[in-house]
């Protein structure tokens, strides 16, 4: 099976069949999300599996997005009881596409941008009025990556020269409302987007090139003290009808695998983001807390304590956008084991931790499903 940074030894023929009938993974290991009254997981290949949450048997693929490659992290929206997502659909002339999907089978095409070669995508953004789409300088020709016999991200080519596009649709109309240039940067996630009097806000998670992917092979991953590039949380303000994008740090913590309060934030304004960085290690070894108002960051660390992305789970009832805890599987290294962290998300102060007697391999993203979210799901409300 292809995957990100694995494929199968192949003959031409096989390759070349394989381009008309392509075996993809169905190793859903990036994220988890709910359809309906179903938990999927997902990767970033059209295999979304059905699992079962109390003995995680797989029960088949949840739906068919409309392409080769998609991300696994799908927006709700929760007016429409739907995810959107976005899909490659790649061939002579390749397309951008977003869709829909509700939790009965039924799929909408919200929009379709023709691309002559494809940048990677990891995640995008959404606001109420528009969808986002940054276009890295991290591209690939469609008819080399069904026939190189490489692994699926060594086929993209780093080319700074083209600088980052940003690609805004209209939601209403599935238009391409504009098509911004900024600077050549790589990010895999998106934090938020929203609308602000005639501009559109996005923030992501900025690295200066797309060296990180390297950097994250197993082999440099071993070396004693790995590189690892450092990402900042970047503001880009993208002016519509001017053409014009303007960018700032938000923070000066290094800051990745973001999560906020999305189910009253996302695609609206908000203060609090939460995430992972790279402090005094080598390694991702801190949770941050960025105020993006104020421009300021809060961190926990413990030593030789390597932390995963922090979730975040609200108050029930409500209350103030920060109100709740987060929760964060934590390597440590000297006991080689691993414990559920559970910080408050106002403080970052500790509330509990519960010890597993082994190590927990590092993941790269998860989400809390409570009670009430299970009841919001199955009355069409999520």
């Amino acid at each position: 099976f292809s995957e990100f940074a694995t494929d199968p030894c192949r003959s031409l023929f096989k390759r070349l069949t394989s381009a008309l009938r392509p075996s993809v993974t169905d190793n859903g290991n990036v994220n988890v999300s709910r359809l309906g009254d179903e938990f999927i997981a997902m990767t970033e290949t059209p295999l979304p599996v059905v699992f079962d949450p109390h003995t995680l048997e797989a029960a088949g693929v949840a739906y068919r997005p409309p392409g080769q490659l998609t991300t696994a992290h799908p927006h709700h929206d929760p007016g429409r009881a739907e995810l959107v997502n976005f899909a490659v659909k790649l061939g002579p002339r390749s397309h951008y596409r977003f869709f829909a999907q509700d939790g009965r089978g039924h799929q909408r095409s919200l929009a379709s941008v023709a691309v002559r070669e494809p940048g990677y995508v990891h995640s995008f953004g959404m606001s109420q009025r528009f969808l986002v789409l940054a276009e890295f300088p991290l591209v690939v020709n469609p008819t080399r990556l069904a026939l190189s016999g490489r692994p699926y991200i060594e086929n993209y080519r780093w080319e700074p020269e083209r600088g980052t596009r940003l690609l805004v649709v209209d939601r209403r109309t599935g238009r391409l409302r504009s098509t911004l240039r900024t600077d050549p940067f790589f990010g895999f996630h998106h934090v938020n987007a929203f609308d602000d009097d005639g501009e559109l806000v996005v923030d992501l998670c900025a690295y200066e090139d797309a060296s990180i992917i390297d950097a994250l092979y197993l082999d440099a991953v071993r070396e004693e003290r790995p590189r690892l590039p450092v990402p900042t949380l970047r503001r880009f303000r993208l002016r519509l009808e001017a053409g014009r994008v303007d960018h700032e740090p938000l923070a000066e913590e290094s800051f990745e695998l973001p999560r906020i309060a999305y189910r009253h934030c996302n695609g609206r304004p908000y203060r609090y983001a939460y995430g992972v960085g790279r402090g005094p290690g080598a390694w991702l070894d801190q949770i941050v807390k960025v105020d993006v108002w104020e421009r300021i960051a809060r961190t926990w660390r413990e030593d030789g304590c390597y932390p995963g992305e922090p979730v975040f789970v609200p108050e029930a009832g409500g209350g103030d956008e920060d109100a709740g805890v987060l929760l964060s599987v934590v390597l440590e290294a000297a006991s080689a084991s691993s414990f559920l962290l559970v910080l408050d998300a106002c403080d970052l102060g500790e509330l509990a931790r519960a010890a597993v007697p082994h190590r927990i391999p590092f993941g790269f993203h998860g989400n809390y499903f409570g009670v009430e979210e299970a009841q919001a799901s199955a009355d069409g409300r999520w």
